[in-house]
């Protein structure tokens, strides 16, 4: 780590501008990027991370050094600070907590002043918090654990193009959850066969059926035969139907200009979603979202990557993280983890990030995670959504986790179903709509979900034939990102 540049240099911010600015090598916490009497201001972005740094290296100068190398800070003194309003371009480390239970894992919290990000931009902000700093040699691991977005940045950022509510309205569709499958397999299929899939799906009572993450156009079937199918199948569900109904085309291309190629054509097909991966990066996110404000387009995000950054539990960035990022760059669909299937997720922490998509405003909320209240301004909400290793028969458990506003998605669920996919979809819907019955009635569905569906299962025979082929298939795992907090008597009350 670095050292004092003088000897008796005591450690503290160093103020007399004449050793402060001398050439050398100082500590961060002497250059003024730690400041424990530090006051976050109503405009400040604060962030928490949670920092491991190397044997030897103090606490307190490993969260002054995270604080200057994601701001203004190099490894050396430079001069050329003094030409800048340079104590308002410090970011200021001002709070250093070890992490319950995780020896040698602190928290850090380090406030950044607004007029150090460039408004409406989650690629500046992400460039600043999360990039070189990972990467520094004193911290065996970083982690972006929480982050409060003042209200006067979340104004620069238009949010969802359509939103929960107005999607709700345009698809004539209240008072349940809603409900999707993913076309499985998911690549390989010929156009017409996957179309033939899509319309089973939503013939048999599913509101959406999806593109998977890794379908784009390959030589087995190239995008626009896919969208021309899907559309032909979505179409016809919808007149069988009576109802909206809706296939989320995956427009990901390798340029924009594909992007932009592939979701005209799904609006010109009549299509009222799309889908892009997350890994198309952070400008293309903001840009597709603009495309969809101006052509009535809900956007569906698939998070593909996202473990990437996201599954180490003391490296990365956590989830609600980048939940709070995708809602200021504008998704309207967002796949947020199901608890009880088969990918990662902490019940709690997956509430956690529900709560992020959904809230109107964010409390602090520290067993789900949640570290910082979050004012989001009437930005617009974010619909989550449920998918992976589900099945009809923990319908209970996932409305009584998740409630109305969300969508579960079951794609094996619906097309491993014995008797065909629209069974299978047949077998969800009744499920749901007998659930949501239930639970309207005042029943306790968490506890008398099992009965409820067997119930059910008399008189809808897909249903029973799901209940019986999975029973009580689950993926009980040890989640690797559970939340970490002390309990205190106001945490625990």
């Amino acid at each position: 780590m670095n050292k004092p540049h003088e000897p008796g240099a005591t450690g503290d911010q160093i103020l007399d501008k004449k050793q402060r600015y001398s050439a050398g090598v100082l500590k961060y916490r002497q250059m003024g990027y730690w400041d424990s009497d530090y006051v976050p201001k109503a405009t400040d972005v604060v962030c928490l991370f949670r920092i491991t740094p190397q044997e030897g290296v103090d606490p307190i100068e490993a969260a002054a050094a995270v604080a200057g190398e994601s701001s203004t800070a190099t490894w050396t003194v430079v001069w050329t600070d003094r030409l800048t309003a340079c104590d308002s371009y410090r970011a200021k480390a001002y709070k250093v907590e070890p992490v319950p239970g995780r020896p040698g894992e602190y928290f850090a919290w380090v406030a950044y002043d607004l007029i150090l990000f460039e408004e409406g931009s989650i690629a500046n902000m992400t460039a600043s918090l999360i990039g070189n700093v990972f990467s520094f040699k004193p911290l065996k691991a970083a982690r972006l654990e929480d982050i409060q977005i003042p209200v006067a940045y979340v104004k620069t950022f238009k949010g969802p193009p359509t939103g929960l509510i107005v999607e709700r309205e345009r698809l004539d569709k209240f008072g349940r959850p809603l409900l999707g499958a993913t076309t499985k397999p998911k690549l390989g299929l010929s156009g017409r066969n996957y179309g033939r899939v899509i319309y089973e799906g939503l013939k048999g009572g599913l509101d959406f059926m999806k593109d998977d993450e890794n379908i784009n156009s390959q030589p087995f079937m190239h995008w626009r035969d896919r969208f021309l199918y899907v559309m032909d199948g979505v179409n016809k569900a919808s007149a069988a139907t009576g109802e909206v109904k809706g296939s989320y085309l995956n427009v990901t291309g390798a340029t924009m200009e594909d992007i932009y190629e592939r979701a005209e054509f799904a609006k010109e097909l009549g299509s009222v979603v799309i889908m892009v991966d997350l890994i198309i990066g952070w400008s293309a996110i903001q840009s597709i979202a603009n495309w969809a404000r101006k052509n009535d387009m809900i956007v569906h995000m698939h998070r593909a990557g996202h473990g990437t950054y996201t599954r180490q539990k003391n490296h990365g960035v956590s989830f609600r993280v980048m939940a709070k990022w995708l809602r200021l760059a504008g998704v309207d669909h967002l796949h947020t983890g199901t608890a009880v299937g088969k990918l990662e997720g902490d019940p709690l922490t997956v509430q956690g990030y529900y709560n992020v998509c959904r809230d109107a405003y964010t409390k602090q909320d520290l067993p789900r995670g949640l570290f910082f209240d979050q004012d989001w301004a009437d930005l617009r909400k974010v619909m989550p959504v449920a998918s992976g290793g589900i099945h009809a028969g923990q319908m209970h458990q996932l409305i009584d986790l998740f409630g109305d506003d969300v969508i579960l998605q079951f794609g094996g669920g619906t097309i491993g179903h014995p008797a065909g996919i629209q069974a299978g979809a047949v077998a969800n819907r009744v499920a749901l709509e007998a659930m949501v019955k239930a639970r309207n009635e005042g029943r306790d569905i968490k506890n008398e979900g099992p009965e409820i569906l067997q119930k059910a299962a008399q008189f809808c025979t897909p249903l029973k034939q799901a209940l019986d082929t999975w029973k009580d298939v689950s993926f009980n795992y040890a989640s690797t990102d559970q939340s970490d907090y002390a309990v205190t008597p106001a945490t625990s009350a």
